[in-house]
């Protein structure tokens, strides 16, 4: 096999323009006319609506080549495309080679016969898939998100494309992926499915192999496995017209884990295919060795929904993964690999590909089976209705789901694949159908006689389905109940398959409850409740739930000059696109803190608000592992600098949140259950072992006066919640004090303190927070900054930052309580000095923003 890459250097133009621009594939229209000058940054100020005639108008792309000798010396050579964004024609040397409509699938086309010795030319035609989308949508109506460009579903590119409540209306137009020749002579491999089988300590790597032969009477495959150790086991067998079936015992597996339960061995593993002596096709692998299944099974409360690994029941703790940019080409190596690294030091060992997005490239899996984070993978659909009785939308979402279950089905890390994001929620209660008895079920609702649930009857009267909505119910029931499901069974057994996300699956009913399957909570966010509702919810897995930030200021300076920093000025309110959202966040900033003095103080209150937020529930529903056994937070990561709800931003940034992600994550969780003068202190474990320490607590002023004090000793019960101490303080404080008392308590391993936390016994906003007088002292140890903070009295939610550098340090936005010293690490940025970062450190603490 020989391959030429025609991906670097191609030209471009809009339909109908006689100027040719040079053009960088892979890449899109956007980031070509970008890299010109020849558009203003879309991601700046509302630049977005000057380049919306770009994904309005048509493309093409062009280069001319010389083939390869070596690739035409082979029996068949074909064009291969490995992603076009989204509706193409493709031309060689004038002649059609065909269309595309499809970005999530590779397009491949047999060409010997068409090239020409010498130069040959390439012209691929993109027509403007708005306009495709916007005509379909005016014949035929498909329910979507209201944040986007209706109709997108009409088509299959990343839903986000044309926007979400996140995202920007910037849909990619171009080659996203590699373009190449491919020669090949005798036979080719056309499917490889790798499966592992443990049996008493050992493992059976089997690769199961298909060809495509057209010459070949004489074939045979290598299977060679690579330990990570480098010890090497190879086995030969002949191929036949079915294929073969190749199989190599590991006698001493190094297994895979999670992240935080173990290490993450590889096995490299490689597939030859040869006619005699000659080698025709080779693919290579990584593997990681592991069992994994899903399991679901009663208990008191239903049935639970808990991934087991090994054997050992594993507590998902996460976040949703989105695109990481809105032009996915400009996603670097590097910058990917940080957004994982930084999921896994905050603790996290899942991420849920979600089902607005994309299928991710190989290096994403890569990197999730490098750093132990479980995959939940979505197929690519959401929130919408979707054509499924058009056999051709159907036969080419079939193609599409065989080529990545394929692609993907080997990996370590994936855990999971999901039909679709929130549609059966959809059916089920956002009006896309009607109740078979509509006056019936609004009569049930008054018996009930409770006003708050008023706005159901609300929403059965305005409900406006779709005119051909039984039909489109019924083909997502098909679609989503059985044909995909048989097609996973099919392709990938050892991976289970849920039909939706939220679902309890059994179809359309309980979509969202708490008995079985996954939940998303959005009544804190979209529903206005206090943080405290989190405390209601017992979902068997939290797979969605989330509460906004702004993204830290030098983010918003990159987008909004500083005449627009203002929460509803218009540049803020474009890179807000939760409808009102920014007024949400005021709304629960308001609840818990007091008035920002400036905007500066307003973005950090946001950040803290957010974590905050999200702190209560995860908390909460880890002291509940029993019930509850797994948390992915709403979201990870941005596609562009936004007010989101990403722990994350779009520069790598890291949020309050994703600090506290790593607190709320460690794998021995030190929390407090708060109700009045009461504290039910509990330490809850992911460890596979024991675990011993101390827990020290006290009630004491904000001023360190000590009122009472104690420590427990605590082992941990393995995988499991430990009740340490319930307090009850009603004797001790009382209306009048509350607001100067707190509750202290910290975590010790041995004399190593692991965690130090505070809790009010008044809101947040009622404190009596005075200058805390925070030292912070910088030294350097080794090649890290070393800061110790201090602080005289009490101080909240310390932030640590140098504004000429972003760093991460090992903590921030944490408590100081009045005496105490926390001390915080950071890599020495190149050239500095500790004396110098002792001049550039900034701290601040909640008493900063209002004083």
């Amino acid at each position: 096999m020989q391959k030429q890459t025609l991906s670097g250097k191609w030209q471009f133009r809009q339909s109908g323009s006689e100027e040719w621009l040079p053009a960088e594939v892979p890449g899109s229209v956007h980031t070509d006319l970008l890299a010109l000058d020849r558009i203003p940054d879309p991601f700046v100020a509302d630049n977005e609506l000057e380049v919306m005639w770009v994904a309005e108008s048509d493309w093409e792309y062009t280069r001319s080549f010389t083939p390869a000798a070596d690739v035409l010396a082979e029996d068949q050579v074909y064009l291969v495309c490995d992603g076009l964004d989204t509706l193409a024609e493709v031309y060689l040397n004038g002649e059609l080679l065909g269309k595309t409509n499809n970005m999530f699938r590779q397009y491949k086309w047999e060409v010997k016969a068409k090239l020409q010795n010498g130069e040959n030319k390439i012209l691929i035609q993109f027509p403007s898939t708005v306009a495709y989308v916007t005509a379909k949508q005016a014949k035929r109506e498909m329910k979507g998100v209201t944040e986007a460009i209706p109709g997108g579903q009409h088509v299959r590119k990343a839903p986000c494309h044309f926007g979400w409540d996140w995202g920007p209306m910037l849909p990619p137009v171009g080659i996203w992926q590699d373009i190449r020749l491919e020669g090949r002579s005798i036979a080719k491999l056309d499917d490889v499915h790798l499966r592992q089988f443990h049996k008493d300590g050992k493992v059976t790597i089997q690769a199961i192999l298909t060809t495509e032969n057209w010459t070949a009477d004489n074939l045979s495959a290598k299977l060679k496995v690579i330990a990570p150790n480098g010890e090497e086991l190879e086995q030969v067998a002949a191929v036949s017209a079915d294929g073969a079936t190749l199989e190599i015992l590991v006698e001493q597996p190094e297994l895979w884990w999670p992240n935080g339960y173990g290490t993450q061995p590889l096995y490299k593993v490689k597939v030859k295919l040869f006619a005699g002596e000659k080698p025709l096709d080779k693919r290579v692998y990584q593997l990681g060795l592991r069992t994994l299944k899903l399991v679901q099974e009663p208990d008191e409360w239903g049935k639970s929904f808990k991934f087991v690994v090994n054997g050992v029941p594993i507590f998902a703790k996460g976040a949703n993964w989105i695109p990481a940019d809105s032009f996915p080409t400009r996603i670097s190596d590097e910058y990917i690999e940080g957004l994982i690294r930084d999921a896994a030091i905050a603790h996290q060992n899942m991420l849920r590909v979600w089902g607005g997005g994309f299928y991710e490239e190989e290096r994403f899996y890569d990197l999730c089976d490098q750093y132990g984070i479980l995959v939940w993978q979505d197929f690519i659909f959401s929130c919408s209705t979707y054509p499924w009785n058009d056999p051709d939308y159907h036969a080419n979402t079939e193609i599409e789901i065989y080529e990545n279950i394929k692609r993907i089905r080997h990996r370590a890390s994936l855990a999971l694949w999901c039909g679709n994001n929130e549609m059966e929620w959809g059916w089920e209660s956002w009006g896309w159908a009607l109740p078979d008895e509509p006056e019936k079920l609004i009569a049930m609702i008054d018996d009930f006689n409770v006003p708050a649930l008023n706005f159901l009857k609300d929403m059965i009267r305005q409900a406006k389905p779709l005119p051909d909505w039984k039909e489109l119910k019924a083909a997502y029931l098909e679609y989503y109940h059985h044909t995909l499901p048989e097609w996973v069974a099919d392709l990938d057994p050892d991976t289970s398959y849920w039909p939706s996300s939220p679902s309890s699956n059994t179809p359309f009913e309980n979509v969202n409850g708490q008995e079985q399957g996954d939940a998303h909570y959005w009544d804190v966010w979209h529903g206005r409740k206090p943080f405290t509702a989190y405390r209601t919810a017992f979902p068997r897995f939290m797979s969605e739930f989330g509460f906004q930030a702004l993204p830290p200021l030098k983010t918003i300076a990159t987008y909004a000059e500083e005449k627009d920093w203002n929460m509803t000025s218009y540049v803020m309110e474009h890179h807000q696109r939760s409808g009102s959202g920014n007024g949400l966040m005021i709304a629960q900033m308001t609840d818990t803190f007091r008035m920002p003095k400036d905007f500066a103080a307003l973005v950090y209150l946001s950040l803290i608000l957010q974590a905050e937020g999200i702190r209560f529930g995860v908390e909460h529903w880890r002291r509940n592992r029993a019930r509850v056994m797994g948390i992915l937070y709403w979201q990870l990561n941005d596609c562009w600098p936004v007010a989101s709800w990403s722990s994350i931003d779009y520069f790598g940034r890291w949020k309050a949140l994703h600090y506290a992600a790593k607190r709320f994550f460690a794998p021995v969780l030190l929390s407090v259950e708060d109700e009045g003068t009461t504290m039910d202190v509990h330490v809850t474990s992911d460890l596979t072992t024991a675990w011993q320490g101390t827990v020290k607590w006290s009630l004491e002023t904000l001023d360190g006066e000590v009122l009472n004090s104690g420590e427990e000793t605590v082992e941990a019960t393995p995988l499991a919640d430990t009740p340490v101490i319930k307090l009850e303080f009603s004797d001790l404080v009382n209306e009048k004090n509350q607001r100067e008392m707190i509750f202290v308590y910290e975590l010790l391993e041995g004399d190593e303190r692991v965690a130090l936390s505070v809790t009010p016994f008044s809101p947040i906003k009622h404190m009596e927070l005075r200058q805390p007088k925070i030292a912070a002292k910088v030294s350097q140890a080794g090649d890290e900054l070393a800061i110790a903070v201090s602080a005289k009295s009490t101080a909240r939610f310390v932030e640590l930052e140098f504004e000429s550098v972003d760093l991460v340090f090992s903590d921030n936005y944490f408590d100081i309580p009045a005496g105490r010293t926390v001390t915080v690490t950071a890599p020495i940025p190149e050239g500095w000095t500790s004396e110098k970062a002792q001049q550039a450190l900034k701290v601040c603490s909640l008493i900063d923003s209002y004083t």
